[in-house]
């Protein structure tokens, strides 16, 4: 089997958090690459890559529009013509900021003009007449990743500091009785490029091999009964095994 990465099509990045039609696409793409027995490797993504690198960095342009602010995000703040409000403020580790008077504001999980909004609203009540604020992200430090597939609580976790394979399952709960350790898929989006890559949970837990490191933006899903239910539903729909590149 090949070593290589598996290339597969371009897609737009996601903004803030991975869609659902992103999601949706992964969960087709892994039932389909993972179509052979539950309890083994199997499969056409390479196992254990070791050059499977950092993603691409989030671009200015992906911090704009519906970038949802995550822990640890540095926001740059105008009050106009309130020099002293203005300024840089990191978002906490329980996504909160805080400002003069106001005091703790929530940030997390908000675009940069719907906390906009929430701030004049904060300031007007007694605070400022008529206040005018811009937010802008000017450092995104924190996001997320997705952990999809048979894990007990399947969902949006935020990456905060280095965060292994391992960890970001725990995060979800663990795998669940039906899910399969020996095939878990990540997929990241590589010099342009969406990439995938399978690791067996088994032989990390052992130490046979090493606890790859994921990053905001990576889609993990977990092999088992909840990826073939959905590939099953949808496969007579999507010719999915057409829109992969060769290996």
């Amino acid at each position: 089997m090949s070593r290589q990465m598996l290339e597969l099509p371009k897609l737009a990045r996601p903004q803030g958090g991975p869609s659902p039609g992103l999601i949706a696409w992964v969960l087709l793409a892994l039932g389909a690459l993972l179509v052979s027995g539950c309890a083994s490797r199997g499969g056409t993504i390479a196992y254990d890559v070791a050059d499977f690198g950092a993603p691409d960095p989030i671009s200015q342009t992906a911090l704009q529009g519906d970038y949802t602010i995550a822990p640890l995000d540095k926001l740059k703040i105008e009050v106009f013509q309130v020099k002293d409000l203005s300024g840089t403020y990191e978002v906490d580790l329980t996504g909160r900021i805080t400002m003069p008077f106001i005091g703790s504001v929530r940030a997390v999980d908000l675009t940069a003009d719907d906390l906009a909004s929430e701030l004049e609203s904060r300031f007007a009540q007694g605070y400022l007449k008529n206040p005018e604020i811009g937010v802008g992200v000017a450092e995104s430090r924190g996001s997320v990743l997705t952990v999809e597939g048979s894990v007990k609580t399947p969902g949006v976790y935020p990456v905060i500091g280095r965060t292994t394979l391992l960890q970001a399952i725990a995060r979800s709960g663990g795998i669940d009785e039906y899910g399969n350790p020996k095939r878990v898929a990540i997929f990241r989006q590589i010099d342009g490029q969406r990439m995938a890559a399978a690791f067996d949970i088994t032989t990390i837990r052992t130490g046979e091999a090493p606890d790859p490191d994921v990053f905001r933006g990576d889609i993990i899903v977990v092999d088992g009964n909840n990826v073939r239910r959905a590939w099953r539903d949808t496969i007579q729909a999507f010719p999915i095994f057409q829109i992969f590149s060769p290996l």
